[in-house]
């Protein structure tokens, strides 16, 4: 058996780009610890650290004309992410953006690798601006081309570089895109609409006349939609010759579509039960894909389209629940795959990582909650088996099937692990997303009640020794859980998580509050419903043990919860230990904090889910 050290080890390759000469890719590992950039120029070639920062990079992005990259790097989890411009050629690093205080999302180069776009909040911290900056220019030079009144983000430019596309976020479910005159100012609405739509992964098309993206505007699932911008028409992109694809299904979401525009080439993604099924194809004409064979990839969960310069290959991130992230190459037009990065898994054979099964269970009012479960090998059948229940964040998230360091840790040492997906998860349809709505949010913690019902019905598991854990929204289903139902947990860890929805709301970002409003309810309409479903109002209902974790600069979800959490706790005599990370945020990136993190989870449950 392995400790947790050794699995906080397997190391993950991620967030590919291919260079301009079609031969260089790029990416991030955490080999040191924390993400870096790194290259290679073959498949399964020894690779080259590129940066060496003490925090972690957040992206990479290749110039289209020149061997050199910009990438984001925050600090100790701040989320205040400052751009550098790196020269591939004598390894120089150059800050760009100079704000060290203020948030910058990049928004690509320019066509000729002469500019480049961003968003940031260095004017005012609640609202974003657009800016375009020569790629030798220091931040003093940005120019701001368009005044933000809300949360901005820029999707990409026009193949002729005079445009950009911008998105406006109003919430999880709710965008807007707009077409930016990058010398004039002037801002074209595309997407006017009623009521929460998603508009998202928007791309220019080939010839900058159309755009290309997702849209739940008229179906209950993501569909793959193209606007036409001579006639303010949106229309579902349609599959050339055969009607048998998977175009044609709407049961899944399209979560995401990328094109290249000069060989005309778009990639698209399915979500099928938390499985990746890729779309490849070239447009034969606006709204028209005539679809290429489908790459050859086993079960997995895949993203991050990168095409090569000419369109003959792309470059994405696979992962798989028995197998860590790594970057794969696909031929575009045969649908051959190759794995180029060689992410180590420190030693541990592969074939002892553990496979999920993908189950359903039925909820209180009969609707049928996904799941996956994972049993370790040691488990007999006879209900000796603990189990750890995992809850996602968002909660306009999905648990998948990828890889999962401290979940096959777990395994390893006889866990069971159930991750369900429940109402207000993302995946299922827009209908399945709002069930957890501002007065309906203690629903989704009666699916988790639930699926401890169906864990107490199955032959592998202990009902006395069932856990509850979660981060971040998950947090606040932790600690929901083990208020509204003491009885059916062991124990239960919360990390970075909700305790009190008026307190988050009232000191979490500026920029990030009106987003959170309109999911979770407002401060001036919803104040008392908030306060009743809040966690630390009903902390004396707690009856087992509770582990709180949290980074000091946590930006999301601020620490003052935390303490908030364990000091009532502590009133209330519920067994309770805190433990907060100076340097991290809203989650743990650093190697050492991670370790320290997890090994003290893991002895919390071995304490308290221990056989009698």
């Amino acid at each position: 058996m392995f400790d947790i050290e050794r699995y906080l080890n397997v190391r993950s390759a991620h967030g590919a780009s291919v260079g301009p000469d079609g031969d260089t890719l790029s990416f991030l590992m955490d080999t040191t610890g924390v993400p870096q950039v790194w290259t290679l120029d073959a498949p399964g070639a020894w690779p080259e650290q590129r940066t060496f920062f003490d925090n972690r990079v957040t992206f990479a992005s290749w110039s289209p004309e020149r061997l050199e990259l910009i990438v984001g790097r925050d600090r100790g989890g701040d989320e205040k992410e400052t751009l550098y411009r790196l020269d591939a050629t004598d390894g120089s690093i150059t800050d760009l953006t100079e704000h060290p205080d203020a948030k910058h999302w990049f928004g690509g180069w320019s066509p000729d690798g002469e500019r480049f776009a961003f968003a940031s909040n260095r004017r005012d911290e609640s609202v974003f601006d657009v800016y375009v900056q020569n790629r030798d220019a220091t931040g003093a030079d940005a120019e701001r081309v368009h005044e933000g009144d809300g949360w901005f983000s820029v999707a990409g430019w026009s193949p002729d570089g005079d445009r950009l596309l911008l998105t406006e976020s109003h919430s999880s479910f709710d965008q807007d895109v707009y077409v930016l005159d990058v010398e004039t100012g002037s801002r074209r609405h595309l997407t006017p609409h009623e009521g929460t739509v998603r508009h998202l992964s928007a791309n220019w098309g080939p010839d900058g006349e159309y755009v290309y993206l997702v849209t739940d505007r008229d179906t209950d699932t993501l569909r793959l939609s193209v606007i036409d911008l001579s006639a303010d028409e949106l229309s579902t992109v349609e599959a050339a010759g055969s009607e048998d694809t998977p175009l044609a299904d709407d049961a899944w979401n399209v979560d995401g579509v990328a094109v290249d525009q000069d060989s005309r080439r778009l990639v698209y993604s399915r979500n099928v039960d938390g499985y990746t099924e890729l779309g490849v194809g070239e447009l034969v004409a606006p709204g028209r894909l005539d679809h290429f064979p489908t790459p050859d990839l086993p079960p997995c969960v895949a993203g991050g389209v990168s095409f090569g310069p000419d369109g003959d290959r792309f470059a994405l991130t696979v992962t798989r629940s028995d197998d860590t992230a790594n970057v794969h190459v696909v031929d575009v037009t045969s649908g051959e795959t190759e794995r180029w990065t060689r992410a180590s898994t420190a030693g541990i054979p592969r074939d002892t990582f553990v496979t999920p099964e993908l189950v359903r269970y039925p909820s209180f009012d009969g609707r049928e909650i996904p799941a996956f479960f994972s049993l370790p090998e040691t488990d007999t059948g006879h209900g000796e088996t603990p189990v750890v229940v995992d809850v996602h964040g968002g909660p306009e998230s999905q648990r998948r099937p990828s890889f999962g360091r401290v979940k096959q840790y777990l395994l390893s040492r006889g866990y069971a692990v159930f991750e369900p997906n429940v109402r207000g998860s993302t995946g299922y349809g827009k209908a399945y997303t709002h069930l957890d709505d501002v007065e309906k949010r203690m629903e989704s913690v009666a699916d988790l009640k639930a699926g401890v019902d169906w864990l107490h019905d199955h032959p592998a598991v202990d009902p006395d020794r069932i856990a509850v854990m979660g981060a971040s929204y998950g947090g606040f289903m932790t600690l929901a859980a083990m208020t509204a139902y003491p009885d059916v947990w062991a124990a239960g860890v919360d990390i970075v998580g909700i305790a009190n929805f008026v307190t988050f709301l009232e000191n979490t970002g500026d920029w990030r509050r009106e987003l959170r409003e309109a999911e979770y309810g407002s401060l001036d309409s919803d104040r008392e419903l908030l306060e009743s479903i809040s966690p630390v109002n009903h902390v004396d209902e707690i009856a087992a043990p509770l582990f709180v974790l949290h980074g000091e600069n946590d930006p999301r979800v601020p620490v003052s919860e935390a303490h908030r959490i364990v000091e009532g706790a502590r009133e209330a005599g519920v067994p309770v230990r805190e433990l907060i990370f100076e340097d991290e945020g809203h989650g743990f990136t650093k190697l050492e904090n991670r370790i320290e993190a997890y090994a003290a989870i893991v002895e919390f449950l071995d304490t308290h889910l221990a056989s009698e």
